[in-house]
């Protein structure tokens, strides 16, 4: 696998190396309106439900907006080291856990209470043979590598753009 996924990286990253336009890219997201409560969300070729979390008067039957970020941390750094470990060729396995604290009264419009996560936790599990330089080696591409983890630390600017019909 180590050397199918080389094999794979290895053209591309020559090509954004020697035409860093061709490594530009856009994703995007897209939500609409289910019901009060609940929207679907486009995401890729995915779709998801996504309501307001039970303690802001959704069903809790659904991801809420809080879940579905701490999932994409999970699912990138996952994914991330997984592709690190694959390409040190290191015999080792990954598990990650992601928590995040937050007071519901923020969204609910209580004074002085901050809306949004106060804390996030990323718990990795590294396991299988590996040195303590190798192990740190890995956790240190994995942050460095890893798009939503990066994303969160370094806060790029996020502009807002409404349309009034």
């Amino acid at each position: 696998m180590t050397d199918d996924l080389r094999e794979t990286q290895k053209p591309l990253k020559e090509t954004y190396e020697s035409d860093p336009e061709a490594a530009q890219l856009t994703l995007t997201a897209t939500g609409d309106e289910v019901d009060a409560t609940t929207c679907s969300v486009k995401v890729g070729e995915a779709i998801y439900e996504a309501e307001l979390h039970e303690g802001a008067g959704g069903s809790g039957t659904a991801a809420c907006s809080g879940d579905l970020l701490l999932g994409a941390l999970a699912a990138c750094s996952q994914l991330t080291a997984q592709a690190v470990i694959e390409n040190f060729g290191a015999d080792a396995d990954v598990s990650v856990a992601v928590e995040g604290d937050l007071d519901l009264r923020g969204t609910m419009g209580v004074a002085d209470v901050p809306v949004g996560f106060q804390n996030i936790r990323l718990d990795v599990t590294l396991s299988g043979d590996l040195d303590p330089e190798t192990a740190a080696s890995i956790r240190d591409a994995t942050e460095r590598f890893c798009v939503v983890y990066q994303t969160l630390v370094e806060s790029p600017d996020v502009t807002t753009e409404w349309t009034f019909e």
